[in-house]
């Protein structure tokens, strides 16, 4: 994940400052708990090193200490280089690629030195099972996060990051060495980064591509047609209809303009009241947009050369100042040395920190941000109490146990209450 990059780096450095010191085995666990966080070259590459380095020093030491054990009285067993590596005792059940191939070019060679053959081997390590996770993942479409990672499109974000960990440490070049282990690894953690970020996963549920790719700036803009249209006539908030009848719901994306019909179940007697509440449900909306609209308008005649500060809902230590929105009071956090080099700061500064018509139009495109990725989690949870339901009512409703299908209607789905908070849904 893109946020935990900095701490990886961090790892990095200390793995070489242990690397330098000559303790390799505090160098290697640092290099994989960076290559865990963030995967990078520098890391791959660091790794391979301090391998190399403490199988050499091994080596030194094994011939240091059998050349002892020859001049005293008292010889203590001979340990190879193999076996004083820190992961000898895995790699000897691993399949190696070699087996057969090696023992028949020892009887060709009439029985080559074991400084001869420790360096000819030098494949990479791996079992059948390695080599099975690495053709089921290759096998996957590079844009089919879900299927990668193993887990339902309305998993929770807990089953994501358990997915990730349990193939990431399958896959790794440390411990996978099959054909196209780094690709699989790759594929998996591209997977985790889009499905891991709520807006990148938003974004890729609804087009189904790579969000950095196509829709880099999704939410950094104005509303586009498609995000005012679903919000509008339910696409957004859960497939609302109107009276019972078909909707229709649009897209406006880069595939062209396709349209979706969908029939929802309202029992007569209910439409009257549905379609006297729709414009008090709709009016929050009109005035989200009325409310993007006024901060659209400084800049209808012209643009700012200076694009917006970089922003993040969760803090860290690259977001280290937290501010809050004028309109919504939404929570977020910018880099300091960037917001304070920002025209927004000099702004501020001029109005003695009252905002201006600059911070304004900011914090409108951060709440709309932070607004369209509640909507995405709300009309998933959604999404998961209706197939609940369903699984439980069957078909005809037979036999069904009422007062689970009630308990369900009264499971809080945690982001709707936030909309509703915000006066943002009823």
């Amino acid at each position: 994940m893109e946020s935990n990059r900095d701490e990886a780096l961090k790892c990095l450095a200390i793995a070489q400052k242990h690397r330098n010191a000559g303790n390799f085995p505090s160098a290697r666990r640092f290099c994989q708990k960076s290559l865990s966080l963030f995967s990078t070259a520098e890391a791959l590459k660091l790794l391979d090193v301090i391998d190399s380095e403490a199988s050499s020093e091994s080596v030194s030491s094994s011939a240091s200490s059998s050349s002892a054990a020859g001049s005293s009285s008292g010889s203590a067993p001979f340990t190879s280089s193999a076996e004083a590596h820190p992961s000898a005792s895995g790699t000897r059940q691993r399949h190696t690629g070699l087996g057969a191939d090696s023992s028949k070019a020892d009887k060709k060679t009439g029985g080559s030195s074991a400084g001869e053959s420790s360096g000819t081997q030098k494949k990479r390590e791996y079992t059948p099972e390695h080599a099975a996770v690495v053709k089921r993942v290759r096998s996957c479409k590079v844009t089919e996060y879900y299927e990668i990672l193993e887990v339902k499109k309305d998993c929770e974000e807990v089953e994501i990051k358990k997915a990730y960990r349990k193939l990431a440490l399958a896959l790794h070049p440390d411990k996978n060495g099959a054909p196209g282990a780094d690709e699989a690894f790759k594929l998996v953690s591209k997977a985790f980064q889009v499905l891991s970020d709520p807006q990148k996963r938003a974004a890729y549920d609804q087009h189904g591509s790579d969000p950095e790719d196509r829709f880099g700036g999704i939410f950094e803009g104005e509303l586009s047609p498609e995000d005012l249209f679903n919000m509008f006539f339910g696409g957004g908030m859960g497939g609302a209809a109107f009276g019972g009848q078909p909707m229709f719901t649009a897209t406006f994306g880069p595939g062209g303009f396709r349209t979706t019909r969908v029939r929802t179940n309202v029992r007569p007697e209910r439409q009257e009241t549905q379609s006297r509440s729709i414009f008090v449900q709709l009016l929050p909306l009109f005035l989200l947009f009325a409310f993007s609209l006024l901060n659209a308008l400084p800049t209808l005649f012209g643009s700012t050369s200076t694009p917006d500060p970089r922003f993040a809902f969760v803090p860290s230590p690259r977001y280290n100042v937290e501010r809050y929105t004028g309109g919504l009071g939404v929570k977020y956090h910018v880099n300091s040395a960037e917001f304070s080099g920002h025209p927004i700061a000099a702004e501020l500064a001029r109005n003695e920190n009252k905002p201006g018509p600059e911070l304004r139009r900011f914090e409108g495109t951060v709440e709309r941000a932070y607004t369209q990725d509640l909507y995405a989690k709300c009309q998933r949870g959604l999404d998961v109490k209706q197939r609940k339901k369903e699984l439980e009512t069957g078909m005809f409703g037979f036999g069904t146990d009422w007062e689970k299908v009630r308990k369900i209607d009264e499971e809080v789905v945690e982001s709707c209450e936030q909309l509703r908070n915000m006066g943002l849904l009823k």
